[in-house]
C-alpha cells in the first residue's frame, strides 16, 4: 500500500510539472501595488521572455533570489529583453509589507499581489520561491523551485537560450 501511495504522489508531481511546460499563463486576477486589478493572462513582453517569480515577504530564500537577480537585472534586460514579474503570495494581513520590501530592496520589477493565491494555485505552485520562464510566444518553457546561491546563474543561461529561440533541454 505504501508503494502505491508513493507511486501515486510521484505521478501527480511529475504530471503537474509536465502540465506547466509548454502551456501559456492561466487566467487569474492579481493586484498591482497601486491597487489596480490585472489579469495574468494579459502578462506580455512584446515577444521577449519573462520571468514569473512567486515569493513572499516572510520567505528568506525568495528575497535572496530576487536580490541576486537584481544585481544583474539591467544586464539581463539588455542582453535578452527579459521582464521579471514578481508575484507576492502574502495574504491580506501581510501584503501591506510588500511595497515596503520592494522599495527598500530597490527591485525594479513589476510586482503584483496574489492575496487569495488564485494565480499560485493555477500555476500549480506549492513551495516558494518558484520561478517560471516564459518565452516570447507566452509559453512556459522552464521552472524551478527553491533557491541556492548560484541558481540565478543557471536561470540566466536558460534565459539566454530562450531569448535566442533555442530549445530548453
Amino acid at each position: 500500500m505504501k508503494k502505491f501511495i508513493f507511486a501515486a504522489i510521484a505521478i501527480c508531481f511529475l504530471t503537474s510539472a509536465a502540465v506547466q511546460t509548454g502551456n501559456t499563463l492561466p487566467s487569474a486576477d492579481v493586484k498591482a501595488l497601486d491597487g489596480k486589478t490585472v489579469n495574468t493572462s494579459k502578462f506580455s513582453n512584446d515577444g521577449k521572455p519573462m520571468i514569473i517569480s512567486f515569493w513572499a515577504t516572510w520567505c528568506k530564500p525568495c528575497k535572496k533570489e530576487l536580490d541576486a537577480v537584481a544585481e544583474d537585472y539591467a544586464e539581463w534586460q539588455k542582453e535578452t529583453g527579459v521582464k521579471l514579474i514578481a508575484i507576492s503570495t502574502d495574504d491580506s494581513r501581510s501584503s501591506a509589507k510588500v511595497a515596503t520590501d520592494v522599495k527598500s530592496k530597490g527591485w525594479e520589477y513589476e510586482v503584483y499581489l496574489d492575496e487569495n493565491q488564485d494565480f499560485k494555485r493555477a500555476m500549480n505552485v506549492g513551495d516558494i520561491p518558484h520561478v517560471f520562464i516564459v518565452n516570447g510566444k507566452g509559453e512556459i518553457v522552464w521552472q524551478h523551485n527553491g533557491y541556492a546561491d548560484g541558481d540565478e546563474d543557471h536561470m540566466y543561461e536558460i534565459l539566454k537560450k530562450v531569448a535566442k529561440g533555442e530549445k530548453i533541454d
